[in-house]
């Protein structure tokens, strides 16, 4: 038996043991890139600087895939409020922050599809797609809301459970838009030295954050109202 998307029952370890690898090696991605920091944004802002009026395209290009290998959004976002100003800064920020998602997700499909399939198992796989077909965009959006997590590995762990690209990519520019603002508008005013463009940004913030804690604290009680609920169904 084979489902839509070539999953084989028999083949079930090797696709766990494959998701695993692929799991590894995007949690050592992540402490190299993210943690250690081992890639140098300074020499990306010259690179990107020099290149005359290409630049933005370029930085879209190279800020899409550095976010892909956990280059800190913040930082990208920051970097082209300081190359490009807040308003041209800000569609390249969000031009980029589409191209991570869409690019995250397109190799986490590629290569954690399967094995998430075979992990959760057909009949809640299928429930999953299900839901993903209703909820899914508005799923992406709320991630981005929700402070601490990582936009890449969210977006590798959804393109994995089969979010569709269009709602990776029209989710994370919704999602994105507060945060890309805020961290553009940081970088813009260093630039520029503009104190009331920082304190906009600062409120921004602010305010993104009290309703992300509200979404996140929702999301959690909601979950366990669920799982409370279900420990008490009868059986039918």
């Amino acid at each position: 038996m084979v489902d839509t998307d070539g999953w084989v029952p028999q083949s079930r370890q090797r696709h766990i043991v494959r998701l695993a690898v692929f799991a590894c090696a995007l949690l050592g991605l992540f402490y190299l890139v993210a943690v250690q920091r081992v890639v140098d944004i300074g020499v990306v802002q010259h690179v990107v600087a020099a290149s005359g009026p290409a630049a933005p395209l370029i930085y879209v290009l190279a800020s899409a895939v550095l976010g892909a290998l956990f280059v800190p959004g913040p930082v990208l976002a920051a970097s082209s409020g300081l190359l490009f100003g807040p308003a041209l800064g800000l569609a390249v920020t969000l031009a980029a922050t589409v191209g991570t998602a869409v690019t995250a997700s397109v190799v986490g499909r590629r290569g954690g599809r399967a094995g998430a399939r075979a992990l959760l198992g057909a009949a809640r796989a299928d429930r999953v797609d299900t839901l993903i077909e209703r909820l899914g965009l508005w799923a992406v959006v709320g991630q981005r809301v929700i402070p601490g997590i990582s936009d890449a590995l969210a977006s590798y762990a959804f393109g994995a459970l089969g979010v569709p690209v269009w709602q990776m990519a029209v989710g994370a520019f919704i999602g994105s838009a507060p945060h890309a603002f805020v961290y553009t508008a940081l970088g813009a005013s260093i630039a520029e030295r503009s104190g009331p463009l920082a304190y906009a940004a600062v409120a921004v913030w602010t305010v993104t954050a009290i309703v992300g804690a509200f979404a996140a604290r929702r999301a959690y009680r909601n979950r366990r109202g669920r799982a409370g609920g279900g420990g008490h169904t009868g059986v039918h």
